[in-house]
């Protein structure tokens, strides 16, 4: 298996020229890196002018390895050649570098450049890239990529305190500037004034020692990059203050997702702190975390759960018997919410709101929890990436173990579980009673091993003193009814009148509406057995929109136009093969018999789309008629979109999973004179990706149709 590492950007706030001064003092070896025992140089080129300098080198490297491992390999070091390429009119510096030692058995690749600021030329950029392949290695191939990344990851941290040595021994030594180049002037020319280069903006990337960024003194200094463009990288200093202290593999982990997600959702990704807490809640496993993000992003946009706060507001009965509510924030800066669930009637809340509602109102807690975390991440100057919730279960009692709430109690927690991971930071559970117990055990099983962690619980008083409440919470924002003097506006529940209950035959009706609704639609596509939509069209010059998410698999998006209004094709000889179960099979639109370019001709060029991307786009319409949205599968071929699905293909579709693929889509038909621009009509109906995302890309439209990505 492949072990990668990329960088962020680390930002040097000193001049190009001064940080190369200080990189090549740790030539031919450095004693701040032991396993760095020497190196030569094997061949030195400069250009006619002197701005091109091509160095390379023999390194010698001392593994950390174990003495048995060491004589089995037969090696007592390891030998490395690194080529640097140093640009002094543009002020760039590539370094390449691939292990000469056991090249047949391991290939090390890396490679790392440093660049000049985009926005600042005083400054200096540095980037990283390397990747690691063992295909044998004597039998311990695991032990092997264990030790080499270990290694690798120590040397990553080591660069940065490199670059600084060095930076403050030119300083001791009165340097602290050292001129550009500049080409030579040759007699009886003009004047050969200072050269400023073009800022580069070529990516960086690293070698085995790697001279990372110099940490930035002023945190509050790099602002928030917005996610989006696929330009954007992410600086070091960034991290450190938006999101946390990471280790190099973390953020290598991090900058990997979101160059997945750039490239596959055409910019509109989800915030880095959000991106973030997917993969902490699977320990950084960069496969297990992407699937479950884009099964969330896909879930948000289905739902349009990025409005919920702005469209949604909770009844009032609701807003009268619900016991919780925002308080403050906890001694660590994180957003506290309070419920006073021994105090509310769950029961009767169920009965008389359903559990739509309640659904509802626990994802608008997690919504305004994120708005919170972002807003004190600013107040405070630090990372706030969760919050606390507080849990007072004073009055809990077998009521609250009513069968249909635990149930509705346990839809919610899985809803929850699967896309607010690592929202959590606390929970303080407070005057737990006896019943307690069997409450746990029921709800115990649906929550995240991370997240049972973070659970502490206080039977009667043992909350008070040392040791309780107050070593998380100020004393001076404890609530009344838990002993302090901070007054909390959170409604004291109470009884639901059974009058407001509503009939068992209305709650259900409405069940699970959040997770079934949707203006988005789905639907497979099996091989030779596309998708198709019918659209009418009575007025020329119409636009039709479109919207839609590749969930699985790869599909070809195709546009067509017919007079002659299509009838479906009649299933019946499938039928006559056993197959009796026809949802999944697709009803084909365009008749086999129909001839391309006479009966039915293309009006947009077909477009391939991978799987998790998301794809937008608009038609203008040149003529009235029948316009037919087709999705195929990918391999199928384009050009015989009029043969019917062969019955040995669709029992194939059916028993080998690898061809199906599924869409989520959305279209809507707008007359000329309302379409302002590509997408309007989508956004006017809130749709669009998710809002996590703090930047959105939209389709361009040419004159007569329009296709993004």
């Amino acid at each position: 298996m492949v072990q990668e590492y990329q960088s962020p950007v680390r930002v040097y706030k000193h001049p190009f020229e001064l940080i190369m001064e200080a990189y090549v003092r740790r030539f031919p070896k450095c004693p701040l890196i032991p396993v760095f025992v020497d190196s030569e140089i094997t061949t030195e080129n400069q250009s006619e002018d002197g701005s091109v300098l091509m160095t390379e080198r023999r390194c010698t490297i001392d593994i950390d390895a174990p003495r048995l491992l060491k004589r089995i390999a037969g090696v007592d070091y390891l030998y490395f050649i690194q080529k640097n390429t140093l640009n002094r009119r543009e002020r760039t510096l590539r370094i390449e570098v691939h292990n000469e030692t056991f090249s047949n058995r391991v290939i090390v690749r890396e490679c790392c450049n440093y660049t000049v600021h985009p926005e600042n030329e005083d400054w200096t950029c540095f980037e990283q890239i390397a990747s690691l392949d063992i295909k044998s290695f004597f039998g311990f191939e695991s032990t092997a990529e264990k030790i080499a990344m270990k290694q690798y990851a120590s040397n990553i941290n080591k660069g940065k305190e490199i670059i600084e040595y060095y930076l403050r021994e030119l300083e001791e030594e009165g340097v602290t500037y050292i001129p550009r180049w500049t080409p030579l002037v040759v007699s009886g020319t003009g004047n050969a004034g200072l050269q400023l280069p073009p800022l580069s903006s070529a990516r960086a990337i690293a070698v085995n020692s790697a001279k990372d960024g110099l940490p930035s003194k002023d945190p509050a200094c790099p602002t928030e990059l917005l996610s989006g463009s696929p330009d954007d990288k992410l600086d070091a200093d960034y991290i450190r203050r938006y999101l946390g202290d990471l280790t190099p593999l973390q953020e290598s982990c991090l900058i990997r997702l979101r160059q997945w997600l750039q490239e596959t959702h055409k910019g509109k990704i989800p915030k880095d702190q959000h991106v973030l807490r997917f993969l902490r809640s699977r320990d950084f496993n960069l496969d297990k975390a992407r699937e479950l993000l884009c099964q969330s992003l896909t879930w948000r946009k289905q739902h349009q759960v990025d409005f919920l706060l702005d469209t949604w507001e909770s009844p009032q009965l609701l807003r009268d018997y619900c016991t919780g509510g925002w308080h403050h924030h906890d001694r660590d800066g994180r957003p506290l919410y309070i419920l006073r669930l021994g105090q509310m009637d769950t029961k009767g809340l169920v009965r008389a709101l359903g559990e739509e509602v309640l659904l509802r109102q626990v994802l608008s807690i997690n919504e305004e929890g994120l708005r919170r975390c972002e807003e004190y991440t600013r107040v405070f100057g630090r990372p706030i990436s969760c919050w606390t919730c507080l849990v007072d279960l004073e009055g809990l009692n077998m009521r609250h173990l009513w069968r249909p709430g635990i149930k509705a109690l346990l839809r919610i927690i899985e809803v929850v579980e699967a896309n607010y991971p690592e929202t959590l930071g606390r929970l303080l559970i407070l005057r737990a009673p006896r019943v307690f117990p069997v409450l746990w055990t029921l709800v115990s099983p649906l929550i995240d091993e991370n997240t049972r962690k973070k659970f502490l619980v206080y039977a009667g008083n043992d909350y008070h003193g040392p040791g309780g409440l107050v070593d998380y919470i100020d004393k001076d924002i404890i609530p009344e009814f838990l002993g302090g003097n901070c007054t909390c506006d959170i409604p004291e529940g109470g009884m639901v009148p059974k009058s407001l209950y509503r009939a068992a035959e209305e709650l259900e009706s409405e069940e699970n509406r959040l997770l079934t609704d949707s203006i988005y639609k789905s639907a497979s596509i099996f091989k030779g057995a596309p998708y198709e939509m019918l659209i009418e069209i009575t007025e020329a010059s119409s636009v039709i929109t479109w919207d839609f998410d590749v969930c699985k698999g790869d599909v070809s998006f195709n546009i067509y136009h017919s007079k002659r209004a299509p009838q479906p094709a009649r299933k019946d000889a499938l039928g006559a093969h056993g197959i009796t179960s026809l949802g999944a099979i697709n009803a084909q639109l365009i008749d086999r018999s129909w001839v391309l370019g006479q009966d039915y001709s293309i009006v947009e060029k077909a477009l391939s789309c991978r799987e998790g991307e998301s794809v937008q786009g608009s038609h203008i319409t040149r003529w009235p008629g029948f316009y037919i949205l087709q999705w195929r599968f990918h391999s199928s071929p384009a050009c015989t979109a009029s043969s019917l699905p062969r019955v040995d293909d669709v029992l194939a579709s059916l028993q080998v999973s690898s061809h199906k693929c599924k869409i989520m889509y959305y279209t809507e038909v707008l007359a000329s004179q309302d379409f302002r621009g590509s997408m309007t009509s989508l956004e006017s109906c809130h749709s669009g990706f998710s809002q996590l995302s703090a930047a959105t890309t939209s389709s361009s439209q040419s004159h007569v149709s329009s296709i993004s990505r």
